[in-house]
């Protein structure tokens, strides 16, 4: 099942380091509220946390009891508090009034907050406003980075997307500028970067002004090019359907942090279990990036395998047996715990897309993105209406109002934000008089609501008219021709992560790129994209010749607004095609669910 690997694919530098650096830093800000002190974490960095310091070596550091942040009264009758945080007006306004209600009783403690990543100014004034900024320290925690895995690093950001490409809020640029400088300074210097997306352009700026402004050190390059790419440059892909293995447990058991946490129907017992799923685990490593068609026929042939290897206990003798129990038998168990847990997932993933009708919607957004048969797509649409509603660029005035109504009579009125949001983004658009209609180009995901009983479980959207889709599907090749079989165990290019339908646009733009070492020759496809696109040679230094070839191949591409699984496993494609590696580098991993979750009126 494994593709070929090109024999000269270089290393990938050890990003572990960025762990321990997140670890120290953290144990010296503890360490700077001396003596025994209650932590209280905002939820969304408890995961996070889990991966740097678990519970004991917090405990190690005189933490005694841990919180998560709930925005209501506290219980802790430590004499010292400490708050580990976002930058969020919320959470500090909350911090504001837990030390003025023990002011009002007349009670001293000691507080400490920890911004993470960094404290924003609107949080300083506010602690000013509210009369508390001289009994509290503030610091900031600079966990920039997370390693998921040896080829994928997280900002753990999901806000970002919302805030940025939706609000227009940038606070968050200098966030990623400083992500890439620590990059730079640890597995630097880079040679060239290549980026598209006005928030791109900002996070290279405010990363050479931190260049700058610090040290510089000759020093042999680990990484030799980046790419950076905002995602409102390609809002096609993360709403498509995903049919690679990673990214169909992602979509239906959400992977949080590198962690799923698999139920009863997966362990095949009373319990759920939480599992780390990441190269160290081997039997997902060989099925991460396969066609969900694909994978039965893997595991099968795995548990074969495995039957085998037990099965060699036959015939042995006393020293032979004794070798086998220490040298092997282990290795076997573990394999065999995490087969059945694959072939669990494969199992209940399958029930529940039949369910779902899933290969019903895959054939209907593959014609949307072909843009073949619109008529029978509208008519799926109102079909599904109670739990499925696609749209799809310049929708007749007619179907848009329809849908439209129907969606709003399912789900709610409160949802009338939600539809202009999708407008701003681009996500949505009514055809105006005289237009012709245009093809649809994906899906979108999950929209949650609360308020109601149902909820959508899959839908369809587009990039705004202005976008250009069908152009730039044509002069990219995004789009294979539909009468050519398209054989899914032998992949041909990076379309087999979508049945061999669709090539992402944004792995299309990053190989076009690399191939024709920047932007040349694609002026008309950056145009319909209205980029911001730019090329620069950042630099070198004088060291080794081979060392700086084998960095040349090692690929950074940084995803501005979040990147799903198979993008990654498309970029892993490409890289054993071409001979690179592709180090990841996200706000957070998204997925069509999470895009239209940051749509909706209960954003906090």
């Amino acid at each position: 099942m494994a593709h070929s690997v090109r024999r000269d694919a270089p290393e990938l530098p050890d990003f572990s380091l960025l762990k321990r650096l997140a670890r120290d830093q953290l144990i010296y800000l503890l360490e700077q509220l001396p003596g025994k002190k209650d932590l209280f974490i905002e939820a969304d960095l408890m995961s996070p946390l889990d991966r740097i310091a678990n519970v004991t070596t917090l405990k190690e550091h005189e933490v005694d009891k841990l919180y998560k942040v709930e925005h209501k009264s506290i219980v802790s009758t430590s004499d010292q508090l400490c708050f580990l945080i976002r930058p969020r007006i919320q959470t500090v306004k909350w911090i504001c009034d837990v030390v003025n209600a023990d002011k009002a009783v007349g009670k001293f403690r000691r507080y400490k907050v920890i911004f993470c990543p960094q404290k924003f100014y609107a949080c300083e004034t506010l602690l000013e406003e509210q009369g508390i900024i001289g009994d509290v320290t503030t610091d900031e925690w600079s966990f920039y980075l997370l390693p998921l895995d040896d080829d994928i690093i997280s900002l753990e950001l999901p806000e970002f997307f919302r805030d940025n490409f939706l609000e227009g809020d940038q606070r968050w640029v200098r966030t990623a500028g400083s992500a890439l400088h620590l990059l730079h300074s640890l597995y630097g210097p880079f040679s060239k970067v290549y980026g598209i997306g006005r928030c791109s352009k900002m996070a290279y700026e405010s990363w050479r002004e931190q260049v700058k402004e610090g040290e510089q050190r000759v020093r042999q390059a680990d990484i030799g090019n980046v790419f950076l790419i905002d995602r409102d440059v390609d809002l096609v892909t993360p709403l498509c359907s995903q049919v690679v293995y990673e990214g169909l447990v992602d979509d239906i058991f959400r992977i949080k942090c590198g962690c799923v946490e698999f139920g009863p129907d997966v362990t095949s017992s009373d319990k759920s279990m939480k599992v780390m799923l990441n190269s160290q685990d081997k039997v997902f490593n060989e099925i991460r990036n396969e066609h969900f068609s694909q994978v039965f026929g893997f595991l099968s042939q795995k548990a074969r395998n495995l039957q085998t290897a037990y099965d060699k206990r036959s015939g042995m003798d006393i020293k032979q047996m004794k070798t086998f129990v220490s040298e092997e038998l282990k290795g076997l168990k573990k394999e065999h715990r995490l087969l059945s847990l694959h072939i669990g997932a494969s199992e209940s993933m399958m029930k529940k897309k039949t369910k779902q009708d899933f290969q019903e919607m895959l054939k209907t957004e593959h014609s949307l993105l072909e843009g073949f048969e619109i008529r029978e797509c509208i008519s799926f649409i109102e079909e599904h209406i109670n739990r499925q509603v696609i749209l799809f660029s310049g929708l007749l005035p007619k179907d848009y109002r329809s849908l439209k109504a129907q969606y709003l009579q399912s789900y709610g009125v409160d949802h009338l934000l939600t539809f202009s949001n999708l407008k701003q983004l681009g996500l949505l658009v009514e055809q105006q008089p005289g237009e012709t209609l245009t093809v649809m180009e994906s899906r979108v995901g999950k929209l949650v609501n609360d308020k109601t009983a149902g909820k959508l479980t899959d839908a369809f959207s587009s990039l705004a008219k202005k976008s250009n889709f069908r152009a730039l599907s044509r002069r990219l090749n995004l789009v294979p021709k539909s009468d050519e079989e398209y054989d899914l165990r032998v992949p041909r290019d990076m379309a087999y992560i979508f049945s061999g339908a669709y090539i992402p646009l944004s792995c299309k733009l990053i190989e076009q790129v690399l191939e024709r070492d920047g932007w040349t020759g694609l002026e008309e496809v950056t145009r319909m994209i209205n980029g911001h696109e730019f090329a620069v040679t950042a630099g070198s230094n004088g060291s080794d010749p081979r060392g700086r070839s084998d960095a040349q191949r090692i690929i950074l591409v940084m995803f501005l607004g979040g990147c799903t699984y198979s993008e990654i496993s498309a970029l892993r494609f490409l890289g054993k095609e071409k001979g690179y590696k592709f180090v990841v580098v996200t706000t957070a991993i998204t997925n069509s669910a999470r895009v239209l979750e940051s749509m909706l009126d209960n954003h906090a």
